[in-house]
């Protein structure tokens, strides 16, 4: 892999990861809900499951996944549900929803872990893309470490970003408006949720 084509998988991945997909979704939602340690936590859960994603692309596993079209439905359709559920607890009790992800960063973390490993377009990105970067002349095993590596500091980075800009926008608005950023984030949830399983049908 030449230095031009790891600068381009750079700046693709962070183009990338300032999309919305359901992984901002969820530790935005979370940082209005709950705050700035369950939102990283969350994002670490994010970054767990693109490492596990990165694993698999390594190997024949993730060509297998990929292929089968019940394997693929049933991950994508178990993400998508798990996000809805969040979602629309945070809608119909904010306060319990709460409490419930504040209970520590661990939850939130495996929150994120459930919603990217639950997301099997992540899956295809790797799968489709990692290849175009990767030089089959050079040891492979060490390339995809590189891009793994660069991947998840880079969209760490991102999701820090809006954790962050969730949690600047809850203090903003104060006590007052704090139940109605709560119905945003599960607003938010029920969103990525539809968006996990609309996009996986085109």
């Amino acid at each position: 892999m030449t230095l031009d084509a790891w600068l381009a998988f750079c700046a693709m991945e962070t183009v990338l990861c300032f999309v919305p997909g359901p992984a901002v979704l969820l530790v935005v939602s979370v940082g209005l809900g709950v705050g700035m340690r369950p939102g990283i936590g969350a994002s670490l859960g994010v970054l767990a499951g693109n490492a596990l994603y990165f694993a698999l692309s390594a190997t024949s596993v993730a060509a297998l996944i990929v292929a089968s079209h019940e394997l693929f439905t049933a991950l994508k359709w178990a993400g998508a549900v798990y996000l809805v559920w969040l979602g629309l607890r945070m809608l119909m009790s904010p306060a319990s929803a709460r409490v419930d992800v504040a209970v520590g960063v661990g939850r939130s973390f495996m929150r994120g872990f459930i919603v990217q490993a639950g997301n099997p377009k992540a899956l295809v990105f790797f799968v489709a893309l990692l290849p175009q970067f990767i030089d089959p002349r050079a040891p492979v095993a060490e390339q995809v470490l590189v891009l793994g590596v660069s991947s998840i500091v880079i969209e760490f980075g991102v999701l820090a970003l809006y954790v962050w800009s969730a949690v600047r926008a809850r203090r903003l608005a104060g006590a007052r408006l704090s139940a109605s950023l709560e119905r945003t984030g599960g607003a938010c949830l029920v969103l990525a949720g539809a968006r996990l399983v609309v996009a996986g049908d085109k």
